[in-house]
């Protein structure tokens, strides 16, 4: 094989190809310079045989092409044209740099260097929680590695030599020279994060007292149990309470479903099923539960009437060594164990929050607890159980401090609404009727709270929200700020006076009035005294005294006269009359006033309304051409609606621009009378100058056909003389408004007659 020096140019140029297919080091890239036309593609490779005799004069070599470069010289990699198949490669030295410094500069995107690839690697969303997470994964796996090979070079170099402190080559501090910028990752680091807490598995009765091989049993046919008893909406009444214990006769669990407004706390549900029944749930599935007999059960023969009465647990129930001791599991071993069940009617828990243990030392002496609350603890009072007639009862005194008015403004009544929110029910009521019981025990709550929070109870028939609150507001006198089919929220009032001011008030006026017969009194003494003396008064005067007032109260004024109370009753209704009529004729005067008004409005807008005068020169049209322009027009589609505005300057315009392609032009108005339809048409055939055809009644309309004329010509200038569009709206409006003021006038002219005849029968 003959030396390389010795190869043809083309076989230099496939080494040198072969050479330069290598890979080389990166290079910053540039713009190149376009390449001259005779440069030549370097052909493919050619393989040269292995036994072939030397040359013995070799031609002289050329000078190196810019592409045929050694390995050590610094070249770059430029576009090939598409014919090309191997790379072109050009000295850094021959490439011009036509782009802007300051340009590159600014648009370069600065990505992510070698150091921190690792972390940003994957990692989608910018700065987002996602891509924070993200990074903070990554360091914990470099962490991993670290840890895992402590002698493997790792990038903390450099992130050591740009003065960050961090592990691992991760910043997770700002560098202490450079701009103070935060990585995103501390923020998420350094954020506190709370998890929401698992709510506390409560332990039952039934876990606390059965045995755990017993309660697996039970709990295993409960769950295939198909047939169960459906409480009712007011709750698990006493017919509930039958149907589970006639349950109990054929087996020992029944299982019951709970229904709204129950359905929403099933852990007070379960309570109430324990506390009458006397049983034990011991199994809870949506809004079914499977209450269990007790393995000694003794049948209830004698059940209690009442429905909300609590029967006593079934000593059944519990095992051979425990017993049951208000609402308490007492062990033979003295320990004792609480039930949740365990809360009967007049004897509340005095466990429980603080919140429960404040409101049920607020209800405390109001009444009886209602069993079948729905809601959370505390339970509210039973209104129904409250006396129906209380004797003696009557509404507080009220008296509003000096300065304050009793009547609750538009901030005050969100305030107290906003504040009844978080407040626990007070009452509990489904009696429309004779509530003076209840009334009572608001009284006696308004001395401790604002504000009388009573619910309304669900499934009881014929309940009546507004009756409640109009009972209630008339027995205690307060204020009702909010009333709907769930709560009657009441408000004791500005001028509410407690129990202990109106019992010193009552005393300070009797002390008042002691004081006042003692000075009249001493007035009469002094007086007979004088008379006695000196004998100058012949008669005793009583003018201006204490004894005038008396006598007058009980010699002229006789309040058990019936033709008295009859005349004051007369009187009373004559002022009332006369105070109601002039209010109405005030009102007249006002109407009169904007009547006047409207007219005056009107009267100026006519003024401005310049109609034209019909010639006398009209062409004649035959009743032949009548009915055939007359059967033109009520075939066309072509149509000029008039709207509130009436006829103005523009309908004319609109007029000569369809009279400007067919001889006849059709115009529809939604007037009424006739007299006006008539108006319109004439106005329409003055003021355009054409013949009116034909005024024909529609469906909801009525059309008016009007004919150009043979003669007719196009005017150079619009019509000025009528109404702008503008103004003919506002004389719509105004004529509206003085047809609604006039119909308003006559109605209080015909009330005000009404009430003078009134006033003369009572005269």
């Amino acid at each position: 094989m003959p030396p390389p020096s010795a190869l043809p140019f083309s076989s230099s140029i496939a080494s040198s190809s072969l050479r330069c297919s290598l890979p080389r080091p990166n290079h910053p890239l540039r713009p190149p310079l376009k390449l001259p036309p005779f440069q030549l593609q370097p052909p493919h490779h050619i393989s040269t045989p292995s036994h072939e005799k030397k040359i013995p004069s070799p031609p002289p070599p050329l000078p190196a092409a810019p592409w045929l470069l050694p390995d050590n010289a610094e070249s770059l990699k430029m576009p090939t044209a598409p014919w090309m198949t191997s790379p072109f490669l050009l000295p850094s030295d021959q490439v011009l740099d036509l782009s802007s410094p300051s340009r590159s500069t600014r648009n370069k995107k600065k990505g992510p260097g070698p150091a921190d690839r690792p972390l940003t690697d994957k990692v989608r969303g910018g700065r987002s929680r996602h891509a924070i997470l993200g990074i903070i994964r990554n360091i914990k796996n470099l962490r991993q590695v670290h840890s895992a090979e402590p002698d493997e070079e790792t990038p903390a170099v450099a992130f050591a030599d740009a003065g960050q402190a961090a592990e691992f080559g991760v910043p997770l501090r700002p560098a202490k020279g450079g701009r103070g910028q935060r990585a995103p990752w501390v923020t998420a680091e350094e954020k506190l994060v709370f998890g929401r807490e698992k709510k506390v598995k409560v332990v039952t009765s039934a876990e606390s007292v059965l045995a755990p091989e017993l309660l697996f049993r039970l709990r295993g046919e409960a769950r295939r149990m198909t047939r169960w008893v459906k409480a009712k909406k007011a709750g698990v009444t006493q017919g509930v309470v039958e149907e589970i214990r006639r349950g109990w006769k054929e087996n020992e669990l029944v299982m019951v479903r709970i229904v709204e407004p129950l359905r929403r706390n099933m852990d007070r549900a379960r309570e109430i099923v324990e506390t009458k029944t006397g049983g034990l749930v011991v199994w809870c599935k949506r809004d079914f539960l499977v209450v269990y007999r007790g393995q000694k059960y003794e049948m209830f023969r004698n059940a209690p009437s009442s429905p909300n009465a609590v029967n006593k647990v079934n000593p059944g129930i519990f095992e051979e060594d425990s017993a049951i001791v208000s609402g308490s599991v007492v062990k033979m071993d003295g320990e004792v164990q609480n039930m949740e069940s365990g809360i009967q009617m007049g004897d509340i828990s005095i466990e429980g929050s603080l919140y429960e243990r404040e409101a049920d030392r607020l209800l405390d002496g109001l009444g009886p607890r209602f069993v079948d609350w729905w809601w959370q603890k505390p339970l509210p009072v039973d209104a129904d159980l409250l006396p129906e007639v209380v004797p003696g009862f009557r509404p507080p005194l009220r008296m509003c401090p000096p300065g304050v008015r009793p009547k609750l403004t538009d901030d005050e009544l969100t305030y107290l609404r906003k504040l009844a929110r978080p407040l626990p029910t007070h009452f509990a009521l489904g009696r429309n009727r004779k509530l003076q019981g209840l009334a009572a025990s608001i009284i006696k709550l308004w001395e401790k709270s604002l504000i009388a929070k009573i619910a309304v109870k669900v499934g009881i028939q014929n309940t009546n929200n507004e009756q409640m609150s109009l009972e209630l507001k008339r027995l205690t006198g307060g204020v009702l700020i909010l009333r709907n089919k769930f709560f009657i929220i009441l408000y004791r009032g500005k001028d509410f006076l407690p129990g202990g001011v109106t019992n010193l008030i009552d005393e300070r006026e009797a002390e008042l009035n002691e004081q006042q017969l003692e000075e009249e009194k001493a007035r009469t003494g002094f007086t007979n005294s004088l008379r006695a003396m000196d004998n100058i008064l012949p008669s005793f005067s009583i003018v201006g005294t204490y004894m005038e007032f008396q006598e007058i109260q009980a010699n002229h004024i006789s309040l058990n006269n019936l033709s008295y109370r009859g005349q004051i009753r007369i009187e009373a209704e004559k002022e009332k009359l006369k105070k109601e009529l002039r209010e109405h004729e005030h009102k007249l005067l006002i109407l009169k006033q904007k009547i006047e008004r409207s007219e005056e409005l009107l009267s100026k807008l006519s003024l401005s309304c310049c109609p034209s005068e019909q010639t006398a020169d009209l062409e004649i049209l035959t009743e032949e051409e009548r009915q055939a322009f007359r059967k033109v027009g009520l075939e066309m589609n072509e149509i000029i609606l008039l709207g509130r505005r009436g006829i103005y300057n523009g309908v004319f315009g609109s007029i000569h621009q369809h009279w400007k392609h067919r001889e006849v032009v059709k115009v529809l108005t939604k007037q009424k009378a006739f007299h006006h339809i008539t108006g319109t048409a004439r106005l329409l055939e003055v003021e355009s100058g054409g013949i009116l055809v034909a005024v024909e009644k529609l469906r909801t309309s009525h059309a008016i056909i009007i004919y150009r004329g043979k003669n007719y010509a196009r005017p150079l200038k619009p019509l000025n003389n009528l109404l702008s569009k503008r103004e003919a709206l506002q004389r719509s409006i105004e004529i509206q408004r003085r047809g609604s003021l006039k119909y308003y006038a006559r109605q209080r002219e015909k009330l005000i007659w009404e009430l003078t005849q009134r006033l003369r029968k009572l005269e």
